[in-house]
């Protein structure tokens, strides 16, 4: 397709009869599995048809940037989503056997701790240590403040960032059922 063609905003269509292939090819290279490239290529798209407007190119290169820039974000959440899942399957490893979680609250779980990553992935990298060690180890706050080198009010005042982002979850149930059962 020639770059004139790309003058006016092209058709959902069009991008991806034009991109697909290469998208996913390119995916392929980076994940190594044909089968996440095919997914992430399919959700790349799936962004594009959810935007609310269709965006404007003046290259078939300024296209490709852009699903790239989109493609290598579903990558980084792939990435996180298998880190945390691997996590998860290591702690399931050291229960016995008579311990493991229903197939379904294992699912819940790995859903909730994904939305606890992506809430502690938009703060800033202090806030997210800080409600990390005051909430998971259970720091004080002038112990969490001697650790990252500020104040216990700065800590107080993280830890109250990160408590309104876990409030401001999506799926604020499947946190809210974690809590009334315990996690294993």
């Amino acid at each position: 397709m020639s770059s004139s063609a790309y003058a006016t905003a092209p058709s959902l269509e069009r991008l991806y009869c034009d991109h697909h292939g290469w998208l996913q090819a390119w995916l392929r290279g980076r994940l190594g599995r044909a089968c996440d490239a095919a997914d992430l290529a399919h959700d790349t798209f799936l962004r594009l048809l959810s935007g609310a407007s269709q965006p404007r190119f003046s290259s078939m290169l300024e296209a490709r940037a852009y699903l790239r820039t989109i493609a290598k974000n579903l990558c980084i959440n792939l990435w996180r989503r298998q880190e945390i899942e691997r996590a998860w399957l290591e702690t399931l490893e050291t229960l016995p056997q008579e311990q493991y979680p229903s197939a379904e609250r294992q699912a819940a779980v790995l859903q909730a701790l994904e939305e606890i990553s992506g809430m502690l992935q938009s703060l800033s990298a202090k806030a997210a240590r800080a409600f990390t060690l005051a909430v998971v180890c259970q720091m004080t706050d002038d112990e969490v403040g001697a650790e990252l080198g500020i104040s216990g009010r700065m800590v107080r005042k993280y830890v109250a960032q990160a408590m309104l982002a876990c409030l401001m979850l999506r799926a604020g149930e499947t946190v809210a059922a974690l809590r009334q059962e315990p996690l294993y």
